[in-house]
């Protein structure tokens, strides 16, 4: 089990060293890139970092034609010591646990492989999460298991020594994260009903604290014209202003039966106005693969990523070296997969996680 307190240290040693990587020099002090490539091309580039001179390794150049087989299944259950799970759209859609979830992650566990969460979601905390797999019947999941995108911005704000205010686009699990590392901070869910009334023409000017050190963006329900000019303003005039982002996911399930706006659209907001670029702290940023690999003691040939997303899990997974499995559960479909335009291609694809469970109908040892 994770001592919480030598994890947090052991994150904020590699967000420091993962921060002054040479390929992400200063983005904080970037201007915003005008390039009109594919997201996924971006994306690919955002992987950079420790890690990312593995990613030939496991690279396909080519989509896999059919799901994974049984005995694709059986020899990538031999092979891997530690699955790393995205949640939405693999785990669970919205608030609704995906059929046969809890059976499959079970029977992992009895097999002695090491399970861990890791989320670019950033509306709640590590205890929220840990709470919510309470909740669906998953108890033994604690905050040990889990890392969130929101606990990434906390961290490496705190691994910079950071000593001013942060000003929030997001919700309550980016502020439980601040807290929880002793950061002072402004804005989310207070700012919810915050307006700008513009009929007084030039008269009117949103002003900000000068104290404000850094903008974090995340997803967030409230999203308002008040936030965009506010985090605008803090990036544009306050000096050094860091730009964090917790993710550039473009949609995300809130509910089980739609997809909706990801907190990737309102950080594609701030930095069209501001004119920057954010430093990304969720995946396919690569630092979360050194932290696994020296907390857990796996080498990332020894992983394996299990994610609905093409542009953040199967791209984290490769450029880290770990095997990638893209699940059908979530955001990506078979048709997108072997489209023509797609240049990400996983090891191995599945209907859902449940085609890993041993003894399944479609996955027996």
């Amino acid at each position: 089990q994770l001592r919480p307190a030598l994890a947090v240290l052991l994150v904020v040693g590699l967000l420091l060293a993962w921060s002054w990587a040479p390929l992400r020099s200063s983005p904080e002090l970037a201007p915003a890139a005008s390039s009109t490539k594919p997201a996924i091309a971006s994306d690919l580039a955002l992987a950079g970092g420790p890690g990312a001179r593995r990613a030939g390794r496991r690279r396909r150049k080519t989509a896999p034609q059919h799901p994974i087989t049984i005995a694709e299944s059986v020899a990538l259950l031999e092979s891997v010591d530690l699955f790393v799970f995205d949640c939405d759209g693999v785990i669970w859609r919205g608030d609704t646990l995906i059929e046969g979830i809890k059976e499959t992650l079970e029977a992992l566990r009895r097999l002695g492989k090491r399970l861990v969460f890791v989320t670019n979601n950033s509306t709640r905390s590590r205890k929220q999460y840990a709470e919510k797999f309470r909740k669906l019947g998953l108890e033994w999941v604690t905050e040990e298991n889990i890392f969130a995108s929101s606990f990434a911005a906390a961290a490496y704000l705190k691994a910079k020594g950071f000593d001013k205010k942060a000003y929030v686009i997001g919700e309550d699990g980016i502020l439980g994260e601040l807290e929880a590392a002793g950061i002072r901070h402004l804005g989310g869910p207070a700012d919810a009903a915050r307006k700008v009334d513009l009929a007084s023409g030039g008269n009117t000017s949103v002003q900000v604290d000068p104290d404000v050190g850094a903008v974090i963006v995340g997803f967030d329900r409230h999203f308002n014209y008040y936030k965009l000019q506010y985090a605008t303003k803090c990036l544009r005039e306050v000096p050094g202003c860091i730009f964090v982002a917790t993710n550039r996911d473009a949609v995300t399930h809130l509910t089980a039966d739609d997809e909706w706006a990801g907190g990737g659209s309102m950080v594609a907001a701030v930095s069209a106005a501001s004119q920057r670029e954010p430093v990304l702290v969720g995946k396919p940023a690569q630092f979360m693969t050194e932290f696994l690999a020296s907390e857990y003691g796996v080498p990332p040939e020894r992983m394996c990523m299990v994610g609905d997303r093409l542009d953040t899990d199967i791209i984290f997974g490769q450029a880290g070296g770990m095997r990638t499995v893209l699940v059908l559960s979530g955001v990506t479909s078979e048709a997108t997969l072997h489209s023509k335009s797609n240049l990400v291609f996983p090891d191995y694809y599945a209907p859902s996680l449940v085609s890993l469970r041993p003894q399944s109908p479609v996955a027996k040892l």
